[in-house]
């Protein structure tokens, strides 16, 4: 194995005689810093971290359907009330026809509430977006209709990664997630799917593993990993659950969290810097207590508690499009769901930004009242729902109690503190 540098690329951007700084033409590209462009800057200790502009759009979510040949126990449809559609050709044509209008192409994933390989134009699809737009595109499954053919079709159409759900280590624990699924049979078609790609350094399509962590399969989770190396997967992600029934509150694993988000970062506590170290029986329980002490923890240079108040779909420029053709700014608005936040139930309703049946995606991305919403949401001025909770405006994502009365408020959203996130 060729060992491939993790160095990040260095650029270089020049102050001229007028105090302005000038950035390469390739990185202005590509993130979108076009004239006029509005770019927000945050003050770090010794640096300044720049925004891609809220005008950008890098990735494109594509809900081929919300079908599925499985009935997992994590998953919002077991607590909604939305119709079981495909999306048609002709929507689909119209999101075609909408990337091609745009400069740069943003990349895609086929991905949502259902199974996207249940969908018989999928890979079709795909191969279309790779052939004629040549973006990356990535694609999320249960793994269980992998079929030889299905793994051909996918290579050949030029998928660049394929990420699978795995949400436990052993068949029985797999199977108690996952009903329907069994994981021996997954993991014979992923390794098929590995040994099907062309032989080199790099084989296409990457492999990804996501993991759903709950109580009931965290001790999985070093297992799942082992698994995933074994396949050569390239990337893990690891997610919470966000419980869509009452009884799958018990499994979570952030009952804390939720009330610490409220205390990191925060200027006025002490801070705590540590260097890089081994974790080990030696270091274990030292480290827990020091991780739970209520300081501001620094981890080699770096912030312990990561990002709170941030949504990501905004920051990385992305848009979701559901089965029927409706655009939402992120996956969680996609369909109005049920969920549960400090052991009270909470409706999240749909937003929908525009239909590509009546629109083009530079027309929606670019519609004032979106770009507005997005700037709102690059502030995050909404009511700190997800460490409070105590009151009944919480229980939806209509209005809060700090005044925000346009819909949708963000401030009960999980994915904007960092404790679920998405491949």
């Amino acid at each position: 194995m060729i060992p491939v540098s993790t160095k990040p690329t260095t650029a270089w951007a020049e102050v001229d005689e007028n105090g302005r700084l000038i950035i390469p033409p390739e990185v202005a590209r590509q993130y979108g810093l076009t004239p006029g462009s509005k770019v927000r800057l945050d003050e770090g200790h010794n640096f300044i971290r720049m925004h891609r502009p809220v005008t950008h759009l890098t990735k494109v979510y594509i809900e081929p359907t919300v079908a599925c040949n499985l009935d997992c126990i994590t998953c919002f449809r077991n607590a909604w009330e939305q119709p079981i559609g495909r999306m048609t050709e002709e929507t689909f044509e119209r999101i075609f026809a909408g990337l091609k209008e745009l400069d740069p192409i943003p990349s895609v994933y086929f991905g949502g509430i259902g199974e996207p390989l249940f969908h018989q134009k999928t890979i079709e699809w795909i191969r279309r977006i790779k052939r004629e737009l040549g973006v990356k595109v990535e694609l999320i499954t249960n793994g269980t209709i992998l079929t030889e053919k299905k793994s051909r079709e996918l290579i050949d159409a030029g998928l660049d990664i394929l990420w699978v759900s795995m949400d436990g280590a052993t068949p029985e624990g797999f199977a108690d997630i996952r009903l329907g699924a069994e994981l021996p049979n997954i993991i014979a078609n992923l390794e098929r799917f590995v040994q099907m790609r062309a032989p080199g350094h790099y084989p296409k399509p990457e492999i990804g593993i996501a993991f759903v962590a709950m109580r009931r399969n965290i001790a999985d989770l070093p297992k799942v990993i082992q698994i995933g190396k074994s396949l050569r997967a390239q990337y893990f992600s690891v997610s919470n659950l966000q419980p869509a029934t009452e009884d799958m509150q018990a499994d979570r694993l952030y009952n804390r969290v939720t009330h610490d988000i409220a205390y990191m970062n925060a200027p006025h506590l002490p801070r705590l810097s540590l260097p890089k170290l081994d974790f080990d029986e030696s270091t274990r329980d030292a480290i827990f207590e020091v991780f739970n002490s209520g300081l501001n923890i620094s981890y080699a240079g770096n912030n312990w508690s990561g990002a709170n108040d941030v949504c990501n779909f905004v920051e990385s420029g992305t848009m979701s499009i559901a089965w029927t053709g409706d655009v939402s700014p992120c996956w969680p608005l996609m369909h109005t769901h049920m969920s549960y936040l400090h052991g009270k139930p909470r409706l999240s309703k749909k937003h929908v930004i525009g239909n590509v049946r009546e629109k083009s995606l530079r027309e929606i991305w670019l519609d004032p009242g979106y770009v507005s919403y997005r700037e709102r949401l690059h502030n995050f001025v909404f009511a700190p729902c997800t460490f409070c909770g105590g009151c009944d405006l919480s229980e939806t994502n209509e209005e809060d109690c700090l005044g925000n009365t346009t819909f949708p408020v963000c401030g009960g959203c999980l994915w904007a503190q960092g404790i679920i996130q998405c491949p």
